[in-house]
């Protein structure tokens, strides 16, 4: 007779985690605890672990964004959500050559039709972004920041665009960033790369503009991947 195949290291960890997140009572959106918490709780290591959650992020049981954290999905409405469905299947890597090609061509655009109220919401984003308590005030307010530039193009085929590729950016697996303090440090190099897009968007000088933002996106990408 022959023998049952026995489950792998993989295999076991997926099921563990799966059960670990039935029997917590975890519902869609909840967040689950830190890495090194559920190592702990499940008896892994580091990387059986990320083996898991990416396992359980293709199935679309569960998302991550970093800087927040991983949260439970809601299958269903993911797996009829084809924003969700491409972050699935887009790199982290190839998400960000997608921002290089687009958003510099957005602040582009920008210069040469953003008005004073919209220069107005770039400066209290990028005040906010400076001032924010926790890297994840940061990251709502980089959010909000770049999207004040999609709508100082007044285009509204542009600022649909950007929604969508952001809606992208945010369903991609970026894994967990490690932090190394709580907050952004006050010389954090987005800070400047920002004031810089926004004094050539201000300025009205398109190509600055486009570079700015290019150059932003490029530092973006080095600190992520080490260059691209």
């Amino acid at each position: 007779m022959l023998s049952q195949p026995k489950p792998n290291n993989g295999d076991r960890a997926i099921g563990q985690l799966r059960e670990f997140i039935a029997g917590g009572g975890f519902e869609p959106g909840a967040r689950l605890p830190p890495e090194r918490e559920l190592c702990e709780t499940l008896g892994m290591t580091r990387n059986v672990l990320r083996r898991a959650l990416d396992a359980l992020e293709r199935e679309g049981a569960l998302w991550r964004h970093v800087g927040k954290g991983t949260f439970v999905a809601d299958a269903e409405t993911a797996a009829a959500d084809p924003i969700a469905d491409l972050g699935r299947q887009i790199t982290p890597f190839r998400m960000m050559r997608a921002r290089m090609a687009i958003e510099p061509a957005i602040a582009r655009e920008a210069a040469v039709n953003a008005s004073g109220k919209a220069l107005m919401t770039m400066q209290l984003a990028m005040q906010r972004a400076q001032s924010a308590p926790s890297w994840g005030e940061y990251e709502r307010q980089d959010d909000l920041f770049h999207r004040a530039i999609a709508e100082a193009s007044d285009n509204l085929l542009l600022l649909s665009l950007f929604d969508q590729l952001n809606g992208v950016r945010r369903a991609v697996a970026w894994g967990n960033v490690v932090r190394d303090s709580q907050r952004p440090p006050s010389d954090h190099s987005s800070f400047g790369e920002h004031e810089a897009i926004a004094m050539e968007i201000a300025a009205r000088r398109p190509e600055g503009a486009y570079e700015a933002m290019r150059r932003h996106l490029k530092s973006v990408s080095e600190r992520l991947f080490g260059g691209a």
